[in-house]
């Protein structure tokens, strides 16, 4: 059964442009004008992966992401036509998975969407499992838990913690963790990682100001500690 994805833009033109290509990749696609029919449509047809648009009438894109990702986990690859990064890094820290801006090749949208599925859907053949004081992550199930209760995260946040769980001590440096996602897809710049970093010690920090699991070591990167309290 092929995958359905929800195109999401107020230009009718874009979401043409993008149903017909992705349908000629095998997808099934559905589509929504704004943040607020995206949210009718994605509650009922609950879609894969959804191509989002920022800048939209009625509810925008992060309002969008905001009241979704309390509902779901499903991938969001986020549509801007602005240069600025700090649109796509609010994108992110929101929740998002990756972005791409306009203009943008179809190559480029259709390698990113393959990322994505691939991020979310690949599972180790046996069960494997990191355990760090209350902190327990499931490599099999994807499944993260802190003090036996369940934490949402990416498929990006998901391995970024992994690649520093399986070696706690180690100091890694910025472009060797973008190296190790860009194995299983990742796409961002350094700058992006530090968003991610971010975004996981909001959730699995007592306190994120300052940080047990994942601490920072000046002017080189991150290690995930190998005392915890």
């Amino acid at each position: 059964m092929s995958s359905t994805i929800l195109v999401v833009d107020d230009k009718s033109s874009v979401r043409q442009l993008l149903r017909e290509y992705l349908a000629e990749q095998g997808y099934r696609i559905v589509e929504a004008d704004n943040g607020e029919n995206a949210l009718y449509t994605a509650r009922h047809v609950k879609p894969d992966l959804i191509l989002l648009d920022i800048m939209m009438p009625k509810m925008d894109g992060y309002e969008f992401i905001r009241q979704y990702r309390k509902e779901a986990r499903t991938p969001v690859i986020i549509i801007t036509a602005r240069q600025e990064e700090t649109d796509a890094v609010l994108g992110l820290e929101l929740g998002a998975d990756d972005y791409v801006v306009k203009p943008f090749r179809m190559r480029e949208l259709l390698a990113r969407i393959h990322s994505v599925f691939r991020r979310s859907e690949a599972a180790p053949e046996q069960e494997e499992c990191l355990q760090h004081a209350g902190l327990r992550m499931n490599l099999t199930t994807h499944e993260v838990s802190l003090n036996d209760r369940p934490v949402s995260l990416t498929p990006i946040e998901f391995d970024l913690l992994a690649s520093l769980m399986k070696s706690p001590g180690r100091v890694f440096t910025r472009s060797q963790l973008v190296d190790s996602l860009f194995e299983s897809g990742f796409t961002g710049l350094e700058r992006t990682l530090n968003v991610h970093i971010r975004n996981l010690r909001k959730k699995i920090e007592p306190n994120p100001a300052e940080p047990q699991y994942i601490e920072s070591v000046f002017g080189v990167g991150y290690r995930f500690s190998k005392e915890i309290s």
